[in-house]
């Protein structure tokens, strides 16, 4: 199990960072958005296969880890949150529910279209719940934890 926990945070790491270069990332940042996108999927791998709750509450949860992390990251580096969001969100999108939904649809068998359409709406949901939920907290807050601080200088209020 704990091998298999390694090669899944290692495939997302990479498909992480692959899709930071589609999406136009700076070389400097490929490897916290890999680290963002790995460490999410692991944990909603986790979720899903040691704690057996579903793929909803395991995307919800990873979700929550994402956009922290994104949030702390984009503090730290001093840039777009987006950045490290998007890319580190990509390898939670349910690809293989949409097409199971097709697939199935295509295929009228409407017992399995209707549960994978279900499911992909569910991870589709606890995805944006996800994201507004940690977006709640003020990027005040954010910062006074997070942000580096100059020797020298005083807190910003």
């Amino acid at each position: 199990m704990i091998l298999e926990g390694i090669l899944q945070f290692l495939a997302a790491a990479v498909g992480t960072v692959a899709f930071s270069v589609l999406f136009s990332v700076p070389r400097e940042h490929y490897p916290l958005c890999g680290f963002i996108g790995g460490t999410g999927w692991l944990i909603c791998w986790i979720f899903i296969n040691g704690f057996d709750t579903g793929a909803i509450i395991g995307n919800f949860a990873a979700t929550v880890f994402i956009t922290l992390a994104s949030r702390i990251g984009s503090t730290v580096r001093k840039c777009p949150v987006t950045l490290f969001l998007i890319a580190g969100i990509f390898p939670e999108v349910p690809g293989i529910g949409i097409y199971r939904t097709i697939y199935y649809t295509l295929l009228e068998n409407n017992e399995l279209s209707l549960y994978y359409g279900r499911e992909t709406l569910g991870i589709a949901i606890a995805i944006v719940l996800g994201i507004i939920f940690v977006f709640e907290i003020p990027q005040k807050t954010i910062n006074r934890i997070f942000q580096k601080k100059v020797p020298g200088t005083k807190d910003r209020k």
